[in-house]
């Protein structure tokens, strides 16, 4: 096997043979466009040192016939700039079943002007999902060798799309600089179309006729900052929206909420049809259960554990969901099948529910962004009967004609009915209904549905070893992280869980024991019970003894270094955490100093701590509170000053003198 550094030493002419690459100089390569020659000859900006290449023309030209089909061609052109960069040498192109891909080609012009290019017959063909078993989707890599600094790749490839959505989208921006971008749109006469803008101004297009040209110059790069939204949240996109003239394509464009959803009711609602074997399955889940809620939770639960989940994400590898009798009698599916089985099945017990279109990442589905491409998860709104208690549910909503809506997700197999998983909280989904779809906003836990709470009793010897118990109680979004730590490894691992959280905060401890209640009962609280010492975890100090009343957990674990962040800081889901420790000092010893109380709050979050003595116990309490989950730029510096604060608390030491 010849290692990379080999191959750096080989010949241009057993490259050739080793790569199967086409090589050739610059003049007499034919193949290489004049576009992209022009392209390497052009100076670049300076950019900071860590910039890895910079794009230098992302463009796409989309053609569409008068039947509605859509023709792309994609061009594109980077230049790397240093080492790093290198490791940017492949053109993947995604496709499925109703897209076709012809024509794929790269270039490369390194610094010394010799030319070669890489054919699509060298590109390897692979799928995405591992899981995907209904998955068409697939992909094709070129790889484009010796990308070494200052090398200018270019590429080109053409997509046909057979959509019936008359829709196309534009992103234009990237993790690193592009010089330009540049979108073309040819349309039918007498066609028309409608552009959308996220997370970019408007900017003019040139038309010409029946064409129309977008051109955006010197596009910073997305900033990776720590705890930003999503990419596709931030990041600078246009959908069009295409307006044919001719009565039989007007049903496929999709210029607004509405639109979108009518397409897909179209398309998932068919497949809500039942079969006796699926009725069975109904009566056998509720046969016990005495009320309309206990037979919901048994479909729910039924939905999230008992079928198997097969990736296939909306938006890339197929909209429309399987019939519920295939998905029940397989036993597995992806997230719109997993929701359709769910609908079909609380259907028999007389409860209405609707799909729900919506993305795992908060900020992706906008209100002015009206397109199918929006979407990555399929979940459900449940319209919850009357009978059922209003404290049976949290994660709910007041529809103006449908009533009390509970938004449940049968992906998530740890959030039982009535809840919502952290990611989906605080988010926005298009609620697909038969007179169209309409935008709604999820609903965000109270902190007090996200809980930790950890109580310690507690002992410090006159040795300076801390020792004792502590009980931590999860409710959830909290309870759901540790549970899925926790059950992604075998029962003897669990103890690890715990020592690795220990070991975070008291490095030399000793775990006695330990205890999980509730691990697979995921409609009740997790509670876990740990036993441990300490050994010297007071230090000594001119005859006094030092140590943190604050044995275990981190609240400030979250740091803002950055002075010029550019996005809003999100946190996983509002919160609100407890800790109540009674540690007994040894005999003999009194507290000589203790931290002062802190109280620190502002629109997002809230701190207090308080420090008590009663005889010879130490009563430490505090609280840590998450309101918002989402902190806009402007507000980043009070933020700031917030978990300093509270780094400072945690930090503060509790001083014992003999008496």
């Amino acid at each position: 096997m010849m290692t990379r550094k080999a191959l750096f030493y080989t010949s241009r002419t057993s490259l050739a043979v080793v790569l199967g690459v086409t090589l050739c100089s610059l003049p007499a390569c034919a193949g290489t466009p004049d576009w992209l020659r022009s392209l390497g000859t052009d100076s670049v900006p300076s950019y900071p040192a860590d910039t890895p290449y910079v794009v230098l023309l992302n463009e796409q030209n989309t053609q569409v016939n008068e039947k509605g089909e859509m023709r792309t061609l994609y061009r594109g052109a980077w230049k790397v700039l240093n080492s790093k960069g290198r490791e940017h040498s492949h053109v993947i192109v995604y496709m499925d079943s109703e897209t076709a891909v012809s024509g794929l080609i790269a270039w490369a012009i390194p610094p010394n002007g010799d030319a070669f290019e890489v054919k699509d017959k060298d590109a390897i063909e692979t799928g995405v999902s591992q899981s995907g078993l209904y998955s068409d989707q697939r992909i094709r890599i070129l790889k484009v060798p010796f990308t070494e600094p200052g090398t200018v790749v270019g590429y080109e490839y053409e997509q046909v799309r057979r959509s019936d959505v008359l829709q196309d989208t534009w992103d234009f921006q990237e993790d690193v600089p592009v010089r330009t971008a540049r979108y073309v749109l040819n349309l039918p006469k007498s066609w028309e179309f409608q552009e959308r803008w996220a997370n970019w101004s408007k900017v003019a297009g040139a038309s010409d006729g029946q064409r129309s040209v977008w051109e955006i110059h010197d596009l910073p790069a997305i900033k990776d900052e720590p705890s930003m939204p999503a990419w596709r949240a931030v990041a600078g996109r246009m959908a069009v929206s295409i307006l044919p003239s001719s009565p039989e394509l007007k049903q496929r464009q999709r210029n607004s909420w509405a639109d979108v959803g009518t397409w897909y009711w179209g398309l998932s609602s068919p497949k809500a049809a039942s079969s006796p074997l699926l009725e069975a399955k109904v009566k056998e889940l509720t046969t016990t259960a005495p009320d309309t809620w206990s037979k919901m939770k048994a479909i729910a639960a039924f939905a999230q554990r008992s079928v198997r989940y097969v990736a296939i994400e909306i938006g890339i590898g197929g909209y429309q969901p399987h019939s519920a009798p295939d998905i029940l009698a397989n036993s597995y599916g992806d997230c719109k099948d997993k929701a359709i089985l769910a609908r079909t099945m609380l259907q028999q017990v007389g409860v209405e529910s609707y799909m729900v279109l919506t993305h795992s990442s908060r900020g992706v589905v906008s209100p002015d962004f009206p397109t199918m491409h929006s979407f990555n998860h399929a979940i459900l709104a449940i319209r919850l009967p009357d009978s059922v208690p209003r404290d049976k549910a949290v994660a709910t909503l007041d529809h103006p004609k449908l009533g009390r809506l509970l938004i449940f997700d049968p992906t998530s197999s740890l959030t039982p009915l009535g809840s919502l998983p952290g990611y989906l909280q605080g988010g926005r989904g298009l609620l697909v209904l038969s007179s169209g779809g309409e935008l709604i906003d999820f609903p965000a836990a109270p902190p007090s549905g996200n809980l930790i709470q950890r109580s310690a009793k507690l002992s410090l010897t006159d040795q300076g070893t801390m020792q004792g118990t502590i009980d931590e109680v999860r409710t959830g979004d909290n309870a759901n992280h540790k549970r899925f730590e926790l059950l992604a490894v075998a029962v003897p691992e669990r103890r690890r869980v715990i020592e690795n959280f220990l070991a975070s905060f008291v490095p030399g401890f000793k775990l006695k024991d330990y205890s999980i209640d509730n691990l697979d009962n995921y409609d009740q609280q997790l509670v876990l019970h740990y036993t441990f010492e300490v050994p010297s975890y007071a230090k000594t100090m001119g005859g006094m003894w030092l140590f943190h009343p604050r044995v275990v957990g981190a609240k400030a674990e979250l740091e803002l270094k950055s002075q010029d962040r550019l996005y809003p800081f999100e946190l996983d889901s509002t919160s609100l955490q407890t800790d109540s420790f009674d540690i007994t000092l040894p005999a003999g010893y009194v507290v000589d100093e203790a931290p002062e109380a802190l109280a620190e709050q502002n629109d997002f979050l809230r701190y207090s701590s308080e420090f008590k003595v009663d005889g010879s116990v130490l009563h430490y309490k505090r609280q840590y509170e998450i309101d918002k989950v989402m902190v806009p730029v402007d507000h980043l510096a009070e933020v700031q000053k917030f978990y300093r604060s509270v780094a400072a608390d945690e930090r503060a030491s509790v001083v014992l003198k003999k008496q």
